[in-house]
């Protein structure tokens, strides 16, 4: 089952996504889309340190700022959950890699991908507020916003997180494992 989980900064959204992709009883793989080393500044790398702690030792990580498609190609397989943390991430990097030469074609490549089996797709949702002041903000809200109304179409199920607690936007909750 393909899921889109979305929320605000520190709502809860990939504490979320892990609780389902280790109840799924799969081998998990944790795609990271942040840039870790030289390039993080000392909060993210404390973002990153936290996600670190919190993961379960025995899961497979893989670390991709720019080629998510290929990644989801290369690691799905049956009996595994892909988890993605996070788009906003993903598309900041490529709006900033190559002056955002990539960022078309890549979005492309991952809507016509998605693979099928349990993907779980974290992304912050950042269209609930002001209308940014500067060009490349309003740019990022509007691609995120795009990129999330695409891949809602797409996915089984969809999860608005708010203060920790998930609200089933589309999708059934059959399982209980969002609680």
């Amino acid at each position: 089952m393909n899921q889109l989980i979305l929320g605000g900064a520190r709502s809860g959204k990939s504490a979320l996504a892990e609780r389902l992709a280790a109840a799924s009883g799969n081998e998990v793989v944790y795609i990271a889309t942040a840039l870790a080393g030289a390039a993080a500044d000392a909060e993210m790398a404390a973002r990153i340190a936290l996600h670190r702690q919190r993961r379960p030792s025995h899961w497979l990580l893989v670390e991709e700022p720019l080629r998510l498609a290929a990644v989801l190609e290369e690691q799905a397989r049956e009996g595994r959950s892909l988890l993605v943390d996070c788009l906003t991430l993903w598309l900041t990097n490529l709006l900033f890699f190559d002056e955002g030469a990539q960022l078309e074609p890549e979005k492309q490549r991952l809507l016509a991908l998605l693979p099928p089996g349990e993907v779980l797709l974290v992304s912050n949702e950042v269209g609930m507020g002001i209308v940014p002041l500067g060009e490349i903000s309003r740019r990022f809200q509007d691609e995120t916003g795009l990129l999330h109304q695409q891949l809602a179409g797409l996915c089984d199920r969809v999860v608005l997180t708010v203060a920790g607690l998930p609200h089933l936007l589309k999708g059934e909750n059959s399982d209980n494992r969002m609680a």
